[in-house]
């Protein structure tokens, strides 16, 4: 265990924190909830750079870490869906889950057939992660009212959806050679 793990290992203990947080009746429950959530994604990072800088990459590390990060963001869309119960928020925070559920299961393929680099994480992922992230902190740190916040954080879920909608075209369209090929029989 390094510490890039100990901090992705982290990230997973404060979803319960996290969930504690958001469902406790106080006024600064939602921006307490929100900095747990900022603090996570900071630490998404900060695992990242770590195990390049010190050279500390581990397998445990490759697969927990978007474990880590797939959990804390579906826990929070799903979190807001039952606060919120709209369609701005439902309709994009389906689009996200979903999304991670194919695209998962589509690199899980790829990988068994040896072609896992054509189905790699894109440049237009991290910008999908950066608009998702930033609305889910202005989502969570404000309750479910029609505010300037609020909106601002429907719009930046809605273009991440788009971009996570797109995103996952892009891998469907780099598998289709391996999707489309006939299985032969044995």
């Amino acid at each position: 265990m390094n510490i890039p793990n100990l901090i992705t290992v982290l990230r997973v203990l404060l979803i319960p924190i996290f969930i504690l947080l958001f469902y406790l009746p106080y006024n600064w429950s939602y921006m307490a909830a929100s900095s747990v959530f900022a603090f996570a994604a900071a630490t998404d990072w900060l695992d990242g750079y770590l195990a390049r800088r010190l050279e500390q990459s581990t397998p445990f590390g490759a697969f927990l870490d978007p474990v880590a990060d797939k959990l804390m963001v579906a826990v929070a869309l799903v979190l807001l869906v039952q606060e919120h119960g709209n369609l701005w928020l439902t309709l994009p925070a389906a689009v996200i889950i979903g999304r991670e559920i194919v695209v998962s299961a589509l690199r899980e393929w790829m990988a068994e057939l040896g072609a896992r680099a054509q189905v790699a994480v894109s440049n237009m992922g991290k910008w999908k992660t950066a608009a998702q992230m930033l609305a889910l902190v202005i989502l969570l740190a404000n309750p479910p009212a029609f505010t300037f916040w609020v909106l601002l954080g429907y719009a930046l879920l809605l273009i991440a959806g788009g971009l996570t909608l797109w995103s996952m075209l892009q891998y469907l369209r780099a598998a289709w050679p391996h999707l489309k090929t006939d299985v032969e029989k044995k």
